[in-house]
């Protein structure tokens, strides 16, 4: 696999990054120079199959238990990262709930929950690291096409947690500007995950709502967010990587 040395130095935590497009980000960071922190709740295994990954390219890595729906651990797992790997200069929210559903159907704790993870962990996330970072920083967050185009019914409390990041990254650009540091948000559509796979029941529909006529894959969420980690005269944009689905 061909490095790119772009990132050479810099230090990187993924959240969510055990899987799907946190695994495929975080890999392709140390494939840029990065050493990598990845956080996991349940997917133990999984992380520590990314760090085993990232060594093989002769990258530091570490994987990190913290639920983002706890505001300690969400915060922590950034001063975890910096004691661990020697600094922050690259934070990639990807960490989500998807929990979709009738409007009806939702509880007060469904609503606390997605919030709490989607909403509330990525700001502290994003709060500490700001704390830690310099001149180069960049925090890069994963909304999602349905902030541009909710193509039907049951994504309401989804659509709604990740629409509050594009007012969160839009603020934080203009907050850390002066400082140098830089906050971008990545809007992927269906992609093949195992959350979502592209052979799944539901595929033919969600394939058919983008203009490419197919799901995308992990590794093209990630180029972008590699694009982004490196890219200093980018900030408080959003960055559609859905194959037209908002076309």
């Amino acid at each position: 696999m061909t490095s790119y040395g772009t990132l050479n130095g810099k230090v990187a935590l993924v959240t969510g990054g055990s899987r799907g497009i946190g695994a495929a980000t975080a890999l392709r960071l140390a494939r840029d120079g990065a050493d990598v922190a990845v956080t996991y709740v349940n997917g133990k295994d999984a992380a520590e199959d990314v760090v085993r990954a990232v060594a093989a390219l002769g990258r530091r890595a570490v994987a990190l238990r913290a639920d983002s729906a706890d505001a300690q651990e969400a915060a922590g797992a950034v001063t975890r990262t910096a004691e661990a790997l020697g600094g922050l200069d690259v934070l990639v929210n990807n960490v989500g709930v998807g929990l979709l559903g009738p409007l009806e159907s939702f509880s007060v704790s469904d609503v606390d929950r997605v919030l709490a993870v989607n909403v509330r962990g990525v700001f502290l996330a994003s709060q500490a690291a700001a704390a830690r970072m310099s001149a180069g920083g960049r925090i890069i967050t994963i909304g999602t096409c349905m902030t541009q185009r909710v193509p039907g019914p049951g994504g309401t409390l989804y659509a709604m947690s990740k629409s509050a990041l594009v007012g969160m990254t839009r603020a934080l650009a203009r907050e850390l500007g002066a400082r140098g540091i830089t906050a971008n948000i990545v809007h992927p559509g269906p992609i093949d995950t195992d959350m979502n796979p592209g052979d799944g029941p539901r595929a033919g529909g969600q394939a058919a709502m983008t203009a490419l006529g197919r799901f995308g894959t992990v590794e093209e969420v990630a180029g972008v967010v590699a694009h982004l980690a490196g890219a200093a005269y980018v900030t408080g944009a959003e960055f559609a990587v859905d194959g037209g689905h908002a076309a």
